[in-house]
């Protein structure tokens, strides 16, 4: 274990020493919401440490060990407490490496899916309503309740754009690497010469806040339009101006709701996507000053911005950021993203690690 691993968890058990003491103030008692906080951090730290100072007793168990081999009468034992330890060693430095990522607090939240055309035209929009029905089928494996929030069908079939909030245990979490450019290759069925088009579409995904935490909004700086909802016509097209538009002036932020026959309901879950976009423009502001590299960006929706690709005459699908190619494209499109949410969620894993090792995280 490298020297600044050490360090944080030393660092750690001196924290939990002092969060022991803090919890035992009977002011921190009284005040419920910041004695929930600190005993959760409490927990948090107290497995770690617990398992910190077993990994040092079986350190120094290995040590009188190893010094027992040079007696012969005790070297087979010796011999097999070695073999004991080192095993146990080896597994508690992976479980501490672990328990040491930081964890996002958002990813356990609900999130909001924004899916919109780029480049490309009908084609576009059309694969746009693909990766639709793409999300709400693994939303629907993963016994997610979906509702859509907004949505603007284009003439031949598909979005121009469409929001959708999912609503299940870790869906930020899960779905946050689906953020980017998505490119497909494919021959479109109004291509008469089979040729091979690529369009995009772009993929928006944001935690939904909760309501305590929500950016608080002044109403002067909002823009509140009612219009019509647009349908295909026939009984369930709104006769009345229940549609609401919601702008942002100060970011130029919008967000619409159509989908309710409510005028206030429409309000309500407009107003939740405008907040969520609020919170996803400061959040990546945080990170282009902090010049991390941000792999969830959404991009333009040019072809050439993209973090993944859909090759329907190869039945391939290759996503850039881990150069991770899956012949499966068929299963893909049926919402079976098992494999490629895993794969991004260890890449992540193995980049924080990394980090740890290096003392780069605290």
């Amino acid at each position: 274990m490298t020297p600044a691993l050490r360090e944080q968890f030393e660092r750690l058990a001196l924290r939990l020493a002092e969060l022991d003491a803090t919890l035992a103030d009977p002011a921190v008692a009284a005040d419920a919401k910041r004695w929930r906080t600190l005993s959760r951090e409490q927990a948090q730290a107290a497995d770690i440490v617990e398992r910190w100072r077993r990994y040092r007793q079986r350190e120094q168990d290995l040590a009188a060990a190893r010094e027992l081999l040079a007696d012969p009468e005790m070297a087979e034992m010796a011999r097999e407490e070695i073999a004991a330890a080192e095993d146990e060693l080896a597994r508690l430095h992976g479980e501490l490496q672990t328990a040491l990522i930081p964890r996002d607090p958002d990813d356990e939240r609900n999130a909001f899916l924004e899916i919109r055309a780029g480049t490309g035209g009908d084609e576009s929009a059309l694969f746009a309503g693909d990766l639709a029905r793409m999300y709400l089928r693994f939303c629907e494996r993963r016994g997610w309740r979906t509702e859509v929030m907004s949505e603007s069908a284009a003439e031949l079939g598909g979005y121009k754009e469409l929001v959708l909030r999912v609503d299940g245990a870790g869906a930020y979490g899960t779905l946050r690497f689906e953020s980017g450019g998505h490119r497909v290759q494919r021959v479109p069925a109004t291509e008469s010469q089979g040729r091979i088009h690529t369009s995009a579409c772009t993929v928006a995904v944001m935690p939904e806040p909760d309501e305590a935490e929500e950016v608080q909004l002044n109403p002067a700086e909002l823009r509140i339009d009612t219009f019509r909802a647009s349908g295909a016509g026939g009984q369930h097209v709104n006769k009345t101006d229940s549609a609401i538009r919601i702008t942002h002036l100060p970011t130029g932020l919008v967000a619409e709701c159509q989908d309710d026959r409510s005028q206030h309901r429409n309000k309500a879950k407009a107003m939740a996507v405008l907040v969520a976009r609020l919170r996803e423009q400061e959040r990546s502001e945080r990170a282009a000053k902090e010049a991390a590299t941000r792999k969830s960006l959404v991009g333009s929706g040019d072809r050439s911005d993209r973090i993944r690709t859909y090759n329907f005459p190869q039945g391939r699908l290759t996503d850039h950021r881990i150069n991770l190619t899956l012949y499966k494209l068929a299963q893909v499109m049926e919402g079976d993203l098992d494999d490629v949410v895993a794969a991004l969620q260890a890449a992540r894993s193995a980049e924080q690690l990394a980090q740890l090792e290096a003392g780069g995280l605290s």
